[in-house]
């Protein structure tokens, strides 16, 4: 351990800078240890993990799979009408029981399809395949206790559609650990409307989920990145907007009114790569939309911890879940939202507009390169630390986006988990 006090072990081949949260150390993007402590510490920790839509499974026995850190998980729907959330491995041999996307389980029961165990939705065995053997030979010990064995059943909560669950006893309910704050831009973005899902693809990145999440709570990069929203003026600084933080800065959203834009020498001065003089758009209505709101945003992200994203970018709604898959992938997956109460013509605009977003996105595309780009290049000093000061060195609310207090946020809740 360090002799230096001002500086935080996290492992004996890592430390957190003093600098505190205006550093990142990039070992954090590939050391092995720090993502297994992740999975215990903070994906099965005090913290809740989005899983899905519950429109998706109207009826009892209707079941989606999802996953919590690298834990895969089903969500299914109860004949009292509420969802549950289990762990989707059997205590056999730990076998997947449900693995297909979405589906329908007869009789409201879980059956491994490996040896036919078989559970009801409060993870209670009912059957063991040839528990007694056969023709009074093999089958389980004498002193087998089916009644002992059981899934993992989670708290589950449901937000306006979205689907929560934790691991944890001890986190606060849902709509506690999100803030007022949260909960109204949820309820602002969803609340009062009959959800239909528009489309839903995933890709895999190129590296460490966190690059995403980053990238998902930095207000400074979408008109620098994004040649798109820069050109076409759809998100830039220029722009009225802001960054809002719940009480501990756990949680993100940043804002932006695409109609105030008054223009900033920056964007005329030919200085910038992403602001582009010679493109146009062929269909000019692929950025047409309404004001769908009476606060008047068109672009608003919003950052649960740890890892759901809640967009709307224009009229395109719809959430993006990051899954990790080691210390160097993450899986993306999109989901586009539309509305029962939408008329044909805002139909329309929502579907043109997901070509915005997405893994070739005209908008998203960047992202899915960018934290590649990252993971490449830290690669070869995994012992440098990444700089997070625009707009200061802390955190909270903010009343412009030329900041990362955000990032800082993250971090903030990111160490009380993981104890550094």
């Amino acid at each position: 351990m360090s002799a230096d006090p001002a500086v935080v072990t996290l492992r004996p081949t890592l430390r957190w800078p003093p600098e505190g949260l205006s550093r990142i150390p990039v070992r954090i993007y590939s050391d092995p240890q720090v993502y297994r402590d992740e999975q215990d510490l903070l994906f099965r920790g005090p913290t809740w993990n989005y899983l899905g839509l519950a429109h998706e499974i109207p009826d009892e026995g209707d079941f989606l799979t999802s996953r919590i850190g690298d834990t895969p998980v089903v969500v299914m729907r109860a004949a009292d009408g509420s969802v549950r959330a289990l762990v989707n491995r059997c205590a056999h041999k730990g076998s997947l029981i449900c693995y297909e996307p979405q589906g329908h389980s007869t009789h409201a029961r879980l059956v491994c399809p490996y040896h036919n165990w078989i559970y009801d939705l409060d993870g209670k065995c009912l059957s063991v395949a040839f528990e007694k053997g056969i023709q009074g030979r093999g089958g389980m010990p004498a002193d087998f206790d089916r009644s002992q064995v059981t899934l993992r059943v989670l708290r589950a909560e449901v937000l306006h559609g979205l689907v929560f669950a934790t691991f944890s006893d001890s986190v606060a309910p849902l709509r506690e650990y999100l803030g007022p704050e949260m909960l109204h831009h949820v309820e602002r973005t969803l609340g009062g409307r009959t959800l239909k899902v528009l489309a839903r693809y995933s890709h895999i990145m190129p590296n460490n989920w966190k690059l995403y999440i980053e990238n998902s709570r930095d207000t400074y990069h979408p008109s620098l990145l994004h040649s798109f929203f820069a050109t076409f003026k759809l998100n830039r600084l220029s722009a009225d907007g802001g960054v809002q933080h719940d009480a501990d800065s756990r949680h993100h959203l940043v804002f932006a009114k695409r109609h105030t834009d008054v223009g900033s020498a920056e964007y005329s001065s030919g200085t910038l790569r992403a602001m582009k003089t010679d493109y146009g758009l062929e269909d000019p209505s692929l950025i047409d939309q309404w004001i769908e709101f009476p606060d008047q945003i068109t672009n608003s992200i919003q950052s649960l911890f740890p890892g759901f994203v809640l967009q709307q970018i224009l009229n395109s709604i719809g959430t993006r879940q990051t899954h990790p898959i080691g210390v160097d992938k993450c899986e993306l997956i999109w989901t586009l939202l539309g509305f029962e109460e939408d008329t044909p013509e805002q139909a329309e605009i929502r579907l043109k507009q997901s070509n915005l977003v997405g893994p070739h996105g005209f908008v998203s595309m960047e992202d899915g390169a960018i934290g590649g780009f990252v993971q490449r290049g830290v690669a070869g000093d995994p012992d440098i630390d990444a700089l997070v000061e625009m707009g200061g060195r802390g955190v909270g609310t903010a009343d412009n986006r030329a900041t990362e207090t955000s990032v800082r946020g993250f971090y903030k809740f990111y160490r009380e988990l993981l104890h550094v």
